[in-house]
């Protein structure tokens, strides 16, 4: 089975790095930012992607139902290596309310790590 990366890009550029680097020596299906308006113009990932962009002062429930609407089918890879903690939760709630399988995944020294 494919899997498909879920994935948020804060505003910090930090952790943009791991993120392409991911991205790139990675095989998956739907690749899903989960961004605002700067992420998009200035992330620029190797691979074709599919945007969410959110505004980070919306409430909590419309972050979470954005995303939820937004998931792709099945299996579910998730890095939450970049943004910040109210996105990470409503990406996790999202997930949790759609009973989506899913699995963390993380780019170490040692290559790509799956949780």
């Amino acid at each position: 089975m494919t899997k498909n990366l879920v994935a948020v890009v804060g505003a910090g550029k930090g952790t943009w790095g791991h993120l392409a680097r991911l991205i790139d020596s990675e095989s998956f299906g739907t690749i899903l930012l989960v961004s605002n308006d700067f992420g998009k113009e200035n992330f620029k990932p190797a691979k074709p992607v599919d945007w969410l962009l959110l505004n980070s002062r919306s409430g909590f429930e419309v972050l979470k139902n954005a995303i939820k609407e937004k998931l792709p089918e099945g299996e579910l890879t998730v890095s939450i290596i970049s943004g910040t903690g109210k996105e990470h939760m409503a990406l996790l709630t999202a997930i949790k309310e759609a009973k989506v399988k899913f699995e963390y995944v993380i780019l170490t020294g040692d290559g790509t790590k799956y949780y």
